[in-house]
């Protein structure tokens, strides 16, 4: 319906488009809060070790099963704009940290399930965002209080939290050799930049191939080249091979504009042919001045260098991605050269080995055995497409943590400790602060407890007995890392006991959910408008009264 409103002598005026819907108020905050919160609900079961799967099925039929949240988020094809912003959430913190996305969003559903509560006191928005906000900046401070420094060199820590992030994930009995894998994947990319360590695991590539099993998964020492030898002549395998990169095409170039060549004399046109045939010699004889064993060529191989490449026992692949020639740079230490005049032995990579292997249907090179590679390859195995697919999310989850506990060497304890110390310390500063803002904080305190409980109920536990269990554990000293064993329902340290988590993870899901709630309530208005049929301009598009109407 359109909004009208009427001047002083009564003459109506138009406001709001036709077909614009406008919810204020109460309803516009409980429609909100109920939209993000039914987001939180669906990731709710997916939490922890004994967390459930999902089945999306999407528009065309294709099957995901999983229980990352990010993953569940990116499948779910969501409409309204309060859920949407749940989607982001979870979508920041993959991006930022890769592991704790269903912890970021059932906290920030449950923070406005809390507020929910309060507003139906008729406590204003305003003071429950700034109650929020005093709240995330406390428990980051209580959690780089109970943090742990860890020694990056500490495989074992290193393959604890590695194993902590796997642990809800459907590779059972593999999870320790994916956990091993990352390590050794993460610690040979990692590099020190200043006094800073990075270790960026978009240099680890992933690749992933149905058939043997989960176990069969391996770390390559060099990268993976999803492409063939150009040709049967070539060899297929090359020990010590020296690698060329070209990023210029091995073709003759034909012009762009129409040329016309008149030949008068039969000896002419021969002359002109092998003239092409001499300039593509010429370009396979400059790869093998240059000392390559081996060309990857970004771009097209003629017919003809193929065959003189091959002549010369040099093996070549052709149309290399330009995101795979940068991690063969990485990894055998090779220049991507642009102009085959420049191509200098001094440019060339090296590769223990360089091999085409064929892997179920399709050929691969597989470029390993490099000396100190900083990119490297996982190639992930098992039986079922499904399973590769989630054996993808675990291995890049794992790989997440590792590097973030190799960027930032702290860790704190998991299984729910975390969240009951926040929520301790939460709730003796609330009483400081006093005021209306006190409610606020204390709401906080509670709504970070949902972790510990859901992981509880996950585990067939009883929460409520869980919370009482924990809580009396926290008051005692030294009791900050005791934590919930979901699969004896006891109380115990977690960080003894390997369940650790990487404080950048937790710190990250506490600012999203905070600023996610946050921004919804304070939401007081909806203003949707409506798309005219047939799109902008189209049948019903147009101005309201047609041509000819004054």
């Amino acid at each position: 319906m359109a909004y009208l409103t009427t001047t002083g002598s009564g003459q109506p005026v138009l406001i709001l488009k036709e077909g614009t819907t406008r919810n204020r108020g109460k309803e516009a905050q409980r429609n909100n809060i109920m939209a993000a919160r039914v987001i939180g609900e669906v990731l709710k079961t997916t939490l922890g070790p004994r967390g459930m799967d999902k089945m999306l099925i999407d528009s065309l039929g294709d099957i995901t099963i999983t229980n990352d949240g990010a993953a569940i988020l990116k499948e779910i094809d969501v409409e309204h704009p309060a859920a949407k912003m749940m989607v982001e959430i979870s979508k920041t913190q993959d991006d930022m940290v890769g592991d704790g996305t269903t912890t970021a969003v059932v906290l920030a559903s449950e923070l406005l399930k809390k507020a929910e509560e309060l507003l139906d006191q008729n406590i204003h928005p305003t003071i429950l965002v700034s109650g929020y906000r005093k709240a995330a900046q406390k428990a980051i401070e209580t959690i780089n209080k109970i943090a742990v420094t860890v020694n990056i060199d500490d495989r074992k820590t290193l393959l604890k939290v590695a194993l902590t992030s796997i642990s809800g994930k459907a590779v059972g009995g593999a999870s320790e050799h994916l956990a091993e894998i990352a390590i050794d994947a993460v610690k040979q990319i990692a590099e020190q930049r200043g006094d800073k360590m990075i270790a960026d695991i978009d240099n680890i590539q992933l690749v992933k191939k149905t058939g043997k099993s989960l176990l069969e998964t391996q770390l390559i020492q060099g990268i993976i080249v999803d492409k063939e030898i150009v040709h049967p002549g070539m060899p297929k395998k090359k020990e010590n091979a020296k690698i060329a990169l070209l990023d210029s095409a091995l073709e003759i170039e034909k012009t762009e504009m129409s040329a016309e060549i008149r030949i008068r004399d039969p000896s002419q046109m021969k002359a002109f042919l092998d003239q092409e045939t001499s300039m593509l010699k010429v370009m396979s004889d400059k790869i093998k001045k240059s000392g390559a064993d081996i060309v990857f060529c970004q771009k097209g191989v003629d017919d003809m260098v193929q065959h003189f490449l091959a002549k010369e026992g040099i093996m070549a692949a052709r149309r290399v991605k330009e995101s795979d020639m940068e991690k063969l740079a990485r990894a055998t230490g090779a220049r991507i050269v642009s102009d085959l005049d420049d191509l200098k032995a001094k440019d060339l990579g090296l590769a223990g080995m360089v091999e085409e292997r064929k892997i179920g249907e399709d050929k691969m090179l597989f470029v390993e055995k490099c000396k100190d590679p900083h990119s490297v390859a996982i190639l992930i195995r098992a039986g079922l497409e499904r399973m590769v697919d989630e054996a993808e999310r675990a291995m890049t989850d794992a790989l997440s943590v590792v590097s973030d506990v190799i960027e930032n060497n702290k860790i704190v304890g998991g299984g729910g400790a975390v969240e009951i110390e926040i929520a301790k310390d939460l709730r003796n500063y609330a009483t400081k602060v006093g005021g209306r803002e006190q409610l606020a904080i204390e709401a906080f305190a509670d709504a970070v407890e949902v972790i510990p409980k859901t992981l509880a109920e996950n585990g067939g536990l009883d929460a409520i007995d869980v919370l009482v269990d924990l809580r009396s554990a926290h008051e005692k000293k030294g009791g900050e890392n005791m934590g919930l064993n979901v699969f004896t329902g006891k109380v115990r340290d977690s960080i003894e006991s390997g369940v650790v988590e990487p404080v950048v993870v937790k710190e990250q899901a506490i600012k999203s959910a905070a600023e996610s709630a946050s921004m919804i309530l304070r939401i007081d208005d909806v203003i949707t408008s409506k798309a005219p049929k047939g799109g902008p301009g189209g049948p019903g598009g147009g101005m309201p009264g047609g041509e000819g109407e004054e």
